[in-house]
């Protein structure tokens, strides 16, 4: 593929517009569908709980998310307009129940108050954060004394081998993302790195190693 392609797909995962970007986010859906799960299942929510989640895409996955526990309420940060709308649209019986919120930020800072919820997750973001170590205050902020806040992100090692991670992106192994943790006020509590089968965006079968960082409240 041409340099100009690949910087376009680049671009498209980072924040999806147009046509394309509805595409995109439905192939991420697909793509990281298992990634996403295995996030949540590490979160292990119980009944009453507020979720906020970082960068959610169309959104998708959000019936998984609320058929966790009882009384649930979600709240989505996105900073692609087209993700807030088409996650809107998606799942617009949530919405209308008050169970899902969707809304914008940019992506630095967390536009609620703190000790605000009591899981919070991001799959795949990661590699866009702009200012790292704010964003993960912010989110330290927001997040109550005991909850849970969990990183799910494909391995340096997978992702460089992909050609339009060249562009946009900020690649991370296990060990370099809890370099950054160890510069906050979390800690680590669980950590797991597994493979799996996917198709790739480019349409090749690949084996992917993928990471969950568990991080608690010291």
């Amino acid at each position: 593929m041409k340099k100009e392609e690949l910087q376009a797909i680049a671009s498209q995962l980072k924040h999806p517009t147009g046509e394309k970007g509805i595409e995109m986010a439905n192939m991420m859906h697909e793509i990281n569908i298992n990634m996403t799960r295995h996030s949540v299942q590490n979160l292990h929510v119980i009944s009453g709980n507020t979720i906020l989640e970082l960068g959610h895409g169309n959104a998708g996955h959000l019936e998984y998310v609320l058929e966790q526990a009882q009384d649930l309420t979600y709240y989505g940060l996105e900073m692609s307009e087209l993700m807030c709308q088409e996650a809107q649209q998606i799942n617009v019986a949530f919405v209308a129940k008050k169970q899902a919120h969707f809304s914008l930020y940019n992506g630095t800072d967390i536009p609620f108050e703190e000790a605000s919820f009591d899981k919070i997750f991001t799959v795949n973001t990661i590699y866009f954060w702009q200012e790292p170590e704010k964003l993960l205050s912010e989110i330290y902020r927001v997040l109550k004394p005991e909850g849970t806040f969990c990183i799910t992100f494909a391995e340096e090692s997978f992702m460089k081998q992909l050609p339009f991670t060249q562009f946009e992106f900020n690649l991370y192994s296990t060990e370099k993302a809890e370099s950054l943790i160890e510069k906050t006020a979390f800690q680590v509590v669980h950590k797991e790195t597994l493979t799996e089968s996917v198709k790739s965006k480019l349409g090749e079968w690949v084996d992917r190693a993928f990471t969950t960082l568990v991080l608690g409240k010291r």
